[in-house]
């Protein structure tokens, strides 16, 4: 049996402090838990080896292209359908699934660290029963608990927008890793905010195509006769 994160006793006050405090990669936070996920991928796109603005420029967008778009963001939404829902099955599938991916498979122990924390603070969520066999899974050891689909799982819970969700993890993501190169890098303020401006051009295109793909399975099943 997976023992899971130790989590707080009482449920998040509002949905803008889950949705500000769930995502795993804020430097702000200052959580030795939440910052492992952001150390992994900084290891694997080699973060310290940027020395300069291009460099921590060419950083962003591998990690954009190999990991954000194509893994993140439709996990994020996929868990968030599955949630909203009430598909248990199919969110512990997507769950396995994740745990097949052989990119994710360095992210994996900082990644479901983080989300079994997370999830654990819905646990006074009784209600929800969802939530709650999702926990009992992952303590039976039939799950691992990904921080992305608690991160969707956690929007439909407390019925927050998706494409809003979505916006949040990707801004958040961006701004930690560029604020936290910017002292090794003497970066001042205005590179900082130049340098995110030049991201959140990517945000709507990355958002749309992941909400498109989400949406072809759901309009191809409903096609059928």
């Amino acid at each position: 049996m997976n023992s899971m994160t130790a989590g707080t006793n009482s449920a998040p006050s509002s949905p803008a402090e889950l949705l500000g405090d769930v995502h795993p990669l804020l430097d702000q936070l200052g959580s030795a838990e939440d910052l492992a996920v952001a150390s992994t991928v900084a290891d694997a796109f080699d973060l310290r080896r940027v020395a300069d603005r291009p460099s921590l420029r060419n950083f962003l967008q591998s990690y954009r292209s190999q990991i954000l778009v194509p893994i993140e963001l439709p996990a994020i939404v996929s868990a968030f359908g599955h949630a909203a829902r009430g598909q248990l099955i199919e969110l512990l599938a997507l769950d396995q699934e994740q745990a097949q991916n052989v990119t994710l498979r360095k992210f994996a122990p900082a990644s479901c660290r983080v989300g079994q924390r997370q999830l654990s603070k819905l646990r006074p969520m009784r209600d929800q029963r969802l939530v709650q066999r999702y926990l009992s899974a992952i303590e039976e050891g039939r799950a691992r608990g990904w921080h992305t689909l608690v991160y969707g799982v956690s929007l439909a819970m407390f019925s927050l927008p998706l494409r809003q969700g979505l916006q949040n993890y990707i801004e958040k993501t961006v701004r930690g890793f560029i604020y936290s190169s910017a002292k090794s890098l003497r970066l001042s303020e205005a590179d900082c905010l130049s340098l995110d401006g030049e991201q959140q051009l990517h945000v709507p295109p990355a958002i749309d195509l992941a909400l498109q793909e989400q949406a072809l399975p759901f309009l191809a099943a409903s096609a059928k006769p």
